[in-house]
Protein backbone atom coordinates (compact mmCIF):
# COMPACT_ATOMS: atom_id res chain seq x y z
CA UNK A 1 0.00 0.00 0.00
CA UNK A 2 1.55 3.26 -1.16
CA UNK A 3 2.09 6.04 1.20
CA UNK A 4 -0.93 8.57 1.51
CA UNK A 5 -3.69 5.73 0.86
CA UNK A 6 -6.26 4.62 3.23
CA UNK A 7 -8.41 1.13 3.84
CA UNK A 8 -11.79 1.74 3.86
CA UNK A 9 -13.93 -1.41 4.30
CA UNK A 10 -16.28 -3.03 0.85
CA UNK A 11 -17.29 -6.24 -0.17
CA UNK A 12 -16.33 -8.07 -3.05
CA UNK A 13 -17.90 -11.45 -4.50
CA UNK A 14 -20.00 -11.48 -1.31
CA UNK A 15 -16.37 -11.97 0.82
CA UNK A 16 -14.70 -8.86 3.02
CA UNK A 17 -12.10 -7.00 0.74
CA UNK A 18 -10.67 -3.71 1.26
CA UNK A 19 -9.87 -0.68 -1.14
CA UNK A 20 -7.23 1.78 -1.72
CA UNK A 21 -8.29 5.51 -1.89
CA UNK A 22 -6.25 8.33 -2.39
CA UNK A 23 -6.13 10.33 1.12
CA UNK A 24 -6.90 13.72 -0.68
CA UNK A 25 -9.78 12.20 -2.37
CA UNK A 26 -11.18 10.45 0.66
CA UNK A 27 -10.32 14.02 2.49
CA UNK A 28 -12.88 15.78 -0.59
CA UNK A 29 -15.67 13.17 0.31
CA UNK A 30 -15.60 13.79 3.74
CA UNK A 31 -16.29 17.50 3.69
CA UNK A 32 -18.72 17.10 0.94
CA UNK A 33 -20.38 14.95 3.88
CA UNK A 34 -20.25 17.06 6.48
CA UNK A 35 -21.52 19.99 4.87
CA UNK A 36 -24.75 18.07 3.69
CA UNK A 37 -25.39 16.83 7.08
CA UNK A 38 -24.79 20.59 8.32
CA UNK A 39 -27.52 21.83 5.61
CA UNK A 40 -30.06 19.15 6.34
CA UNK A 41 -29.62 17.99 2.90
CA UNK A 42 -31.08 14.74 3.89
CA UNK A 43 -34.71 16.83 5.42
CA UNK A 44 -36.68 19.21 4.68
CA UNK A 45 -36.25 22.91 5.70
CA UNK A 46 -39.91 23.45 6.49
CA UNK A 47 -40.96 24.51 9.71
CA UNK A 48 -38.46 26.88 10.52
CA UNK A 49 -36.94 30.28 9.16
CA UNK A 50 -34.51 30.43 6.57
CA UNK A 51 -34.95 27.02 5.48
CA UNK A 52 -34.86 26.11 1.53
CA UNK A 53 -37.84 23.78 1.51
CA UNK A 54 -40.60 26.56 0.25
CA UNK A 55 -43.47 27.15 2.47
CA UNK A 56 -46.38 24.71 1.06
CA UNK A 57 -50.03 26.17 1.34
CA UNK A 58 -52.96 24.16 0.41
CA UNK A 59 -55.92 25.93 -1.16
CA UNK A 60 -59.14 24.42 -1.03
CA UNK A 61 -61.87 26.47 -3.05
CA UNK A 62 -64.52 25.40 -5.61
CA UNK A 63 -63.03 25.93 -9.14
CA UNK A 64 -66.46 24.21 -10.82
CA UNK A 65 -69.86 24.49 -10.42
CA UNK A 66 -72.17 27.46 -8.74
CA UNK A 67 -69.50 29.12 -6.66
CA UNK A 68 -66.64 28.38 -9.35
CA UNK A 69 -66.05 32.44 -10.13
CA UNK A 70 -65.93 32.79 -6.22
CA UNK A 71 -63.28 29.99 -6.14
CA UNK A 72 -61.09 32.12 -8.71
CA UNK A 73 -61.86 35.61 -7.37
CA UNK A 74 -60.35 34.28 -3.64
CA UNK A 75 -57.66 32.52 -5.31
CA UNK A 76 -56.67 35.54 -7.19
CA UNK A 77 -56.98 37.74 -4.12
CA UNK A 78 -54.36 35.30 -2.23
CA UNK A 79 -51.83 35.61 -5.32
CA UNK A 80 -52.03 39.08 -6.10
CA UNK A 81 -50.81 39.88 -1.79
CA UNK A 82 -47.99 36.79 -2.57
CA UNK A 83 -46.86 38.17 -5.54
CA UNK A 84 -46.36 41.93 -3.86
CA UNK A 85 -44.21 40.01 -1.63
CA UNK A 86 -42.13 38.52 -4.59
CA UNK A 87 -43.73 35.03 -3.59
CA UNK A 88 -41.41 35.24 -0.70
CA UNK A 89 -41.59 35.41 2.68
CA UNK A 90 -38.68 35.37 5.17
CA UNK A 91 -36.34 34.16 2.83
CA UNK A 92 -38.41 31.06 1.56
CA UNK A 93 -40.74 30.88 -1.38
CA UNK A 94 -44.13 30.30 -0.95
CA UNK A 95 -45.88 27.70 -3.21
CA UNK A 96 -49.92 27.51 -3.52
CA UNK A 97 -51.22 23.94 -3.79
CA UNK A 98 -54.39 24.24 -5.23
CA UNK A 99 -57.41 21.68 -4.71
CA UNK A 100 -60.77 21.61 -6.28
CA UNK A 101 -63.93 21.13 -3.57
CA UNK A 102 -66.71 21.28 -6.10
CA UNK A 103 -68.07 23.06 -3.17
CA UNK A 104 -69.21 19.75 -1.88
CA UNK A 105 -68.04 18.54 1.39
CA UNK A 106 -67.21 14.97 1.06
CA UNK A 107 -64.68 16.09 -1.72
CA UNK A 108 -63.62 18.80 -0.60
CA UNK A 109 -62.28 16.98 3.28
CA UNK A 110 -60.47 14.40 0.40
CA UNK A 111 -58.83 17.60 -1.10
CA UNK A 112 -57.58 18.69 2.63
CA UNK A 113 -57.07 14.64 3.18
CA UNK A 114 -54.41 14.73 0.19
CA UNK A 115 -53.12 18.35 0.65
CA UNK A 116 -52.12 17.49 4.49
CA UNK A 117 -51.30 13.91 3.80
CA UNK A 118 -49.52 13.88 -0.24
CA UNK A 119 -48.10 17.47 -0.32
CA UNK A 120 -47.14 17.82 3.14
CA UNK A 121 -48.66 21.72 3.12
CA UNK A 122 -48.08 23.61 6.66
CA UNK A 123 -51.08 26.19 6.38
CA UNK A 124 -54.48 25.43 5.10
CA UNK A 125 -56.90 28.23 3.56
CA UNK A 126 -60.18 28.49 1.48
CA UNK A 127 -63.29 26.89 1.77
CA UNK A 128 -66.31 28.58 0.02
CA UNK A 129 -69.02 26.55 1.18
CA UNK A 130 -69.33 26.28 5.21
CA UNK A 131 -70.31 22.76 4.66
CA UNK A 132 -67.02 22.26 3.30
CA UNK A 133 -65.61 24.15 6.16
CA UNK A 134 -67.11 21.86 8.84
CA UNK A 135 -66.39 18.89 7.43
CA UNK A 136 -62.33 20.21 7.22
CA UNK A 137 -62.35 21.35 10.60
CA UNK A 138 -61.94 17.51 12.13
CA UNK A 139 -58.80 17.01 10.23
CA UNK A 140 -57.15 20.55 11.09
CA UNK A 141 -57.76 19.63 14.76
CA UNK A 142 -56.52 16.45 14.40
CA UNK A 143 -53.31 17.48 12.01
CA UNK A 144 -53.06 20.47 14.00
CA UNK A 145 -52.16 22.54 10.94
CA UNK A 146 -53.05 26.64 10.70
CA UNK A 147 -56.80 27.03 8.70
CA UNK A 148 -57.53 30.22 6.84
CA UNK A 149 -60.79 30.48 6.18
CA UNK A 150 -61.25 32.87 3.15
CA UNK A 151 -65.12 33.17 2.72
CA UNK A 152 -67.05 30.02 4.48
CA UNK A 153 -69.95 32.33 6.86
CA UNK A 154 -70.82 28.96 9.26
CA UNK A 155 -71.35 31.11 12.92
CA UNK A 156 -70.19 27.63 14.52
CA UNK A 157 -66.82 27.76 12.30
CA UNK A 158 -65.46 30.07 15.21
CA UNK A 159 -67.42 29.36 17.76
CA UNK A 160 -65.80 26.43 18.44
CA UNK A 161 -62.97 28.29 19.61
CA UNK A 162 -60.48 25.97 18.06
CA UNK A 163 -56.82 27.60 18.07
CA UNK A 164 -56.06 26.52 14.62
CA UNK A 165 -58.82 27.77 12.63
CA UNK A 166 -59.00 31.69 11.64
CA UNK A 167 -61.27 33.12 9.09
CA UNK A 168 -61.23 36.81 7.71
CA UNK A 169 -64.83 37.22 5.65
CA UNK A 170 -67.50 36.75 8.16
CA UNK A 171 -69.69 34.93 10.27
CA UNK A 172 -73.29 34.37 8.74
CA UNK A 173 -74.91 36.42 11.61
CA UNK A 174 -72.44 39.14 11.65
CA UNK A 175 -73.78 39.86 7.88
CA UNK A 176 -77.12 39.27 8.00
CA UNK A 177 -77.98 40.40 11.77
CA UNK A 178 -77.57 43.95 11.54
CA UNK A 179 -79.46 44.61 8.53
CA UNK A 180 -83.11 43.15 10.38
CA UNK A 181 -82.51 46.28 12.13
CA UNK A 182 -81.76 48.71 9.99
CA UNK A 183 -84.84 48.05 7.71
CA UNK A 184 -87.13 48.33 10.97
CA UNK A 185 -85.04 51.77 11.96
CA UNK A 186 -86.22 53.13 8.43
CA UNK A 187 -89.91 52.13 8.25
CA UNK A 188 -89.81 48.64 7.07
CA UNK A 189 -91.26 46.31 9.44
CA UNK A 190 -93.34 43.26 7.34
CA UNK A 191 -90.03 41.33 5.46
CA UNK A 192 -90.53 38.00 3.47
CA UNK A 193 -87.16 35.70 3.34
CA UNK A 194 -85.54 33.30 1.04
CA UNK A 195 -82.20 31.90 0.92
CA UNK A 196 -81.19 28.57 -0.83
CA UNK A 197 -81.87 25.90 0.84
CA UNK A 198 -78.13 24.80 2.74
CA UNK A 199 -76.33 25.49 5.62
CA UNK A 200 -75.05 29.17 4.83
CA UNK A 201 -78.60 30.09 3.44
CA UNK A 202 -80.17 28.74 6.19
CA UNK A 203 -77.77 30.23 8.68
CA UNK A 204 -77.82 33.94 6.86
CA UNK A 205 -81.72 34.07 6.88
CA UNK A 206 -81.79 33.12 10.55
CA UNK A 207 -79.49 36.02 11.47
CA UNK A 208 -81.15 38.43 9.79
CA UNK A 209 -85.04 37.02 11.08
CA UNK A 210 -83.27 36.90 14.43
CA UNK A 211 -82.17 41.32 14.12
CA UNK A 212 -85.34 41.77 12.54
CA UNK A 213 -87.41 40.26 15.29
CA UNK A 214 -85.27 41.85 18.09
CA UNK A 215 -85.91 45.45 16.12
CA UNK A 216 -90.05 44.50 16.38
CA UNK A 217 -90.18 43.40 12.53
CA UNK A 218 -92.43 40.81 11.34
CA UNK A 219 -91.55 37.76 9.25
CA UNK A 220 -94.49 38.03 6.21
CA UNK A 221 -93.20 33.99 5.22
CA UNK A 222 -90.31 32.36 4.01
CA UNK A 223 -89.22 30.21 1.40
CA UNK A 224 -85.54 27.99 0.78
CA UNK A 225 -85.54 26.87 -3.21
CA UNK A 226 -82.81 24.33 -3.53
CA UNK A 227 -79.24 25.59 -3.77
CA UNK A 228 -78.10 25.91 -8.07
CA UNK A 229 -81.85 26.59 -8.50
CA UNK A 230 -83.08 27.60 -12.32
CA UNK A 231 -86.41 28.85 -12.19
CA UNK A 232 -87.83 30.91 -9.59
CA UNK A 233 -91.17 31.52 -11.03
CA UNK A 234 -93.02 29.63 -7.79
CA UNK A 235 -91.30 31.49 -5.07
CA UNK A 236 -91.81 35.08 -6.87
CA UNK A 237 -95.49 34.09 -7.02
CA UNK A 238 -95.72 33.44 -3.49
CA UNK A 239 -93.63 36.43 -2.64
CA UNK A 240 -96.22 38.79 -4.67
CA UNK A 241 -99.18 37.18 -3.02
CA UNK A 242 -98.04 37.45 0.28
CA UNK A 243 -97.64 41.06 -0.45
CA UNK A 244 -95.04 42.27 2.13
CA UNK A 245 -93.03 45.72 2.32
CA UNK A 246 -90.04 44.19 1.22
CA UNK A 247 -87.90 41.02 0.62
CA UNK A 248 -84.49 39.96 1.63
CA UNK A 249 -82.55 37.68 0.46
CA UNK A 250 -79.30 35.70 0.45
CA UNK A 251 -77.97 33.80 -2.96
CA UNK A 252 -74.68 34.42 -4.43
CA UNK A 253 -72.50 33.03 -7.61
CA UNK A 254 -75.05 32.29 -10.22
CA UNK A 255 -78.02 31.57 -8.05
CA UNK A 256 -77.65 35.79 -7.34
CA UNK A 257 -77.51 36.57 -11.15
CA UNK A 258 -80.44 34.51 -11.85
CA UNK A 259 -82.87 35.37 -8.76
CA UNK A 260 -82.09 38.70 -9.19
CA UNK A 261 -82.86 38.97 -12.92
CA UNK A 262 -85.74 36.79 -12.29
CA UNK A 263 -86.97 39.32 -9.75
CA UNK A 264 -87.30 41.96 -12.01
CA UNK A 265 -88.97 40.24 -14.68
CA UNK A 266 -91.48 39.47 -12.37
CA UNK A 267 -92.13 43.18 -12.14
CA UNK A 268 -91.79 42.77 -8.41
CA UNK A 269 -88.68 45.65 -8.03
CA UNK A 270 -91.41 48.21 -7.69
CA UNK A 271 -93.97 46.73 -5.71
CA UNK A 272 -91.46 44.93 -3.13
CA UNK A 273 -88.23 46.22 -3.09
CA UNK A 274 -85.16 43.43 -2.59
CA UNK A 275 -82.73 43.42 0.24
CA UNK A 276 -80.39 41.19 1.29
CA UNK A 277 -76.61 39.97 2.21
CA UNK A 278 -74.10 41.68 0.20
CA UNK A 279 -73.24 38.46 -1.67
CA UNK A 280 -76.36 39.03 -3.75
CA UNK A 281 -75.22 41.93 -5.36
CA UNK A 282 -71.15 42.13 -5.96
CA UNK A 283 -68.78 42.40 -8.86
CA UNK A 284 -69.13 38.99 -9.66
CA UNK A 285 -72.66 39.16 -9.68
CA UNK A 286 -73.45 42.73 -11.30
CA UNK A 287 -72.64 42.30 -14.75
CA UNK A 288 -74.46 39.23 -15.21
CA UNK A 289 -77.89 41.30 -13.14
CA UNK A 290 -77.54 44.47 -15.15
CA UNK A 291 -79.42 46.76 -14.73
CA UNK A 292 -81.80 44.47 -12.57
CA UNK A 293 -79.42 44.55 -9.53
CA UNK A 294 -79.97 49.14 -9.71
CA UNK A 295 -81.35 49.89 -6.33
CA UNK A 296 -80.92 46.87 -4.72
CA UNK A 297 -79.53 47.60 -0.87
CA UNK A 298 -77.67 44.83 0.69
CA UNK A 299 -75.20 44.63 3.85
CA UNK A 300 -71.72 43.41 3.48
CA UNK A 301 -68.07 44.37 5.09
CA UNK A 302 -67.06 45.66 1.70
CA UNK A 303 -67.63 47.92 -0.75
CA UNK A 304 -65.64 48.63 -4.00
CA UNK A 305 -66.16 52.92 -3.15
CA UNK A 306 -64.34 52.70 0.02
CA UNK A 307 -62.22 55.96 0.71
CA UNK A 308 -58.79 54.40 2.25
CA UNK A 309 -55.33 54.08 0.90
CA UNK A 310 -55.54 50.18 1.01
CA UNK A 311 -58.41 49.89 -0.85
CA UNK A 312 -57.39 52.67 -3.64
CA UNK A 313 -54.27 50.72 -4.10
CA UNK A 314 -55.66 47.03 -3.67
CA UNK A 315 -57.89 48.17 -6.88
CA UNK A 316 -55.53 49.30 -8.64
CA UNK A 317 -53.23 46.57 -8.68
CA UNK A 318 -56.04 44.11 -8.99
CA UNK A 319 -57.05 45.44 -12.31
CA UNK A 320 -53.80 45.77 -13.03
CA UNK A 321 -53.08 42.41 -12.67
CA UNK A 322 -56.10 40.55 -13.52
CA UNK A 323 -57.57 43.29 -16.14
CA UNK A 324 -61.40 43.50 -13.96
CA UNK A 325 -62.66 44.78 -11.03
CA UNK A 326 -61.90 42.81 -7.42
CA UNK A 327 -64.81 41.44 -5.60
CA UNK A 328 -65.61 41.01 -1.84
CA UNK A 329 -64.58 37.46 -2.55
CA UNK A 330 -60.95 38.96 -3.83
CA UNK A 331 -60.73 41.22 -1.11
CA UNK A 332 -61.42 38.01 1.60
CA UNK A 333 -58.41 36.17 -0.43
CA UNK A 334 -56.19 38.93 0.02
CA UNK A 335 -56.97 39.34 3.41
CA UNK A 336 -56.17 35.86 3.98
CA UNK A 337 -52.87 35.88 2.24
CA UNK A 338 -52.16 38.93 4.24
CA UNK A 339 -52.87 37.42 7.61
CA UNK A 340 -50.74 34.04 6.67
CA UNK A 341 -47.66 36.31 5.33
CA UNK A 342 -47.96 38.47 7.98
CA UNK A 343 -47.78 35.90 10.56
CA UNK A 344 -45.03 34.14 8.77
CA UNK A 345 -42.75 37.45 8.52
CA UNK A 346 -43.46 37.44 12.62
CA UNK A 347 -41.75 33.70 13.03
CA UNK A 348 -39.30 34.52 10.44
CA UNK A 349 -40.32 31.59 8.48
CA UNK A 350 -40.78 29.07 11.04
CA UNK A 351 -44.18 27.49 9.98
CA UNK A 352 -44.31 25.42 13.62
CA UNK A 353 -48.23 25.20 13.85
CA UNK A 354 -47.83 26.83 17.48
CA UNK A 355 -45.72 29.43 16.69
CA UNK A 356 -48.32 30.32 14.00
CA UNK A 357 -51.40 30.25 15.91
CA UNK A 358 -49.63 32.75 18.26
CA UNK A 359 -48.38 35.08 15.21
CA UNK A 360 -51.68 35.46 13.31
CA UNK A 361 -53.51 36.12 17.04
CA UNK A 362 -51.31 39.32 16.64
CA UNK A 363 -51.30 40.49 12.81
CA UNK A 364 -52.28 44.28 12.72
CA UNK A 365 -54.84 44.27 9.02
CA UNK A 366 -54.45 46.74 6.61
CA UNK A 367 -57.11 45.89 4.62
CA UNK A 368 -59.35 47.10 2.15
CA UNK A 369 -62.46 47.11 3.77
CA UNK A 370 -61.50 49.35 6.42
CA UNK A 371 -60.85 48.68 10.39
CA UNK A 372 -60.34 45.09 11.16
CA UNK A 373 -59.47 42.93 13.96
CA UNK A 374 -59.70 39.01 15.26
CA UNK A 375 -61.80 38.59 18.36
CA UNK A 376 -61.19 35.81 20.84
CA UNK A 377 -62.55 33.45 18.55
CA UNK A 378 -60.24 34.65 15.53
CA UNK A 379 -63.41 35.88 13.49
CA UNK A 380 -63.28 39.45 12.36
CA UNK A 381 -64.50 42.22 14.12
CA UNK A 382 -65.40 44.76 11.52
CA UNK A 383 -67.77 47.27 9.65
CA UNK A 384 -70.72 46.45 8.26
CA UNK A 385 -71.77 48.63 5.14
CA UNK A 386 -75.69 49.09 4.07
CA UNK A 387 -75.14 49.37 0.09
CA UNK A 388 -77.37 50.36 -2.73
CA UNK A 389 -76.27 49.55 -6.18
CA UNK A 390 -76.60 52.53 -8.45
CA UNK A 391 -75.17 53.40 -12.10
CA UNK A 392 -72.62 55.67 -12.19
CA UNK A 393 -69.12 56.42 -14.01
CA UNK A 394 -70.93 54.33 -16.67
CA UNK A 395 -71.57 50.75 -14.88
CA UNK A 396 -73.43 49.88 -12.01
CA UNK A 397 -71.70 50.18 -8.61
CA UNK A 398 -72.65 49.48 -5.01
CA UNK A 399 -72.24 52.68 -2.90
CA UNK A 400 -72.00 52.90 0.28
CA UNK A 401 -75.07 54.59 2.08
CA UNK A 402 -74.67 53.98 6.05
CA UNK A 403 -72.20 52.23 8.44
CA UNK A 404 -72.74 50.03 10.93
CA UNK A 405 -68.99 50.35 12.95
CA UNK A 406 -67.76 47.42 14.81
CA UNK A 407 -69.87 44.05 14.43
CA UNK A 408 -68.65 41.20 16.08
CA UNK A 409 -70.30 37.65 16.69
CA UNK A 410 -71.74 37.07 19.50
CA UNK A 411 -69.60 34.12 19.62
CA UNK A 412 -70.66 30.29 21.28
Amino acid sequence: MGKGDILVPGTANGASTLRRFPFAVAMILLVAFLLLVGCGGGGGGGGQGGGEDPIRIGVILPYSGVYAQLGQDITDGMNLYFEEQGMEIAGRSVELIQEDTEANPQVGVEAARTLIERDEVEIITGTVSSAVAYGVIDLISQDQIPFVISNATGNDVTRRGIPYVFRTSASSWQVSYPMGGWLVDNGVQNVYVSAPDYAAGQEQAGGFKEGLAAAGGNLVDEAYPPLGNSDYSTYLTNISQASPQAEWSFYAGTDAVSFVRQYAEAGLKESVPLYGSGYMVEADTIEGQGDAAVGIRTGLFYASGLDNPENTAFIENFQSQFDRDPSTYAVQGYDAAWLIGEALKATEGDTDPDALVEAMEGVEFQSPRGPLSLDENHNPIQNIYIREAREQNGRIENVVIDTIENVQDPGA
